[in-house]
């Protein structure tokens, strides 16, 4: 399946609407629960769109909005680091990372590479040296943190994102 890959750094009024029309299809099995909400999405969203480095890569085909993913840098002062559950060896934090906040297909295009192809077209347009992830363990049965594995990244640490979210694993790995 070809997609065509988008990178942004800004939202237009139809960027903002794919990237919630995909969210809304791709966390269906999961907006009753409190932080997967669109409006807690959103939230995020507009938190993120202000946060130092933004960059987003949407996946389309034939117009159709299929899959996005997008991040932001973090720096040694960011509150990311600060939820930590365990205390991060020396020197972790003294280079800025690419904190990948969101990444989801739509299910028809799962296991089809699409997820993959989009996050690395958002990391090809990164400086960062390095990339760090949170997943919840449990998803797909542990099967969305071992994927992440053979993407090359290996858990590090965890934390709770949000008050009303599951401990995550948080994963990093060079760029």
């Amino acid at each position: 399946m070809t997609v065509e890959l988008r990178h942004l750094t800004a939202l237009t009024a139809q960027a903002r609407q794919d990237l919630l029309d995909v969210y809304a299809d791709v966390r269906a099995p999961l907006l009753q629960l409190a932080n997967y909400r669109v409006e807690a999405f959103v939230e995020r969203l507009d938190r993120h769109l202000a946060d130092p480095g933004f960059g987003l890569v949407l996946g389309y085909r034939g117009g159709f909005p299929v899959g996005y993913a997008y991040g932001n840098t973090v720096d040694a002062d960011d509150r990311y680091w600060a939820r930590m559950a365990e205390p991060l060896p020396g020197g972790f934090t003294d280079a800025p990372v690419l904190a990948l906040k969101e990444i989801g297909v739509r299910a028809a295009w799962r296991g089809t590479g699409t997820a993959r192809r989009i996050h690395d077209e958002l990391l090809a347009h990164r400086t960062e040296s390095r990339v760090t992830l949170m997943v919840n363990p449990l998803a797909g049965d542990g099967k969305v943190q071992a994927l992440y594995g053979t993407w090359g990244y290996r858990a590090f640490n965890s934390q709770r994102a949000a008050p009303d979210s599951p401990r995550l694993t948080v994963m990093v790995r060079p760029r």
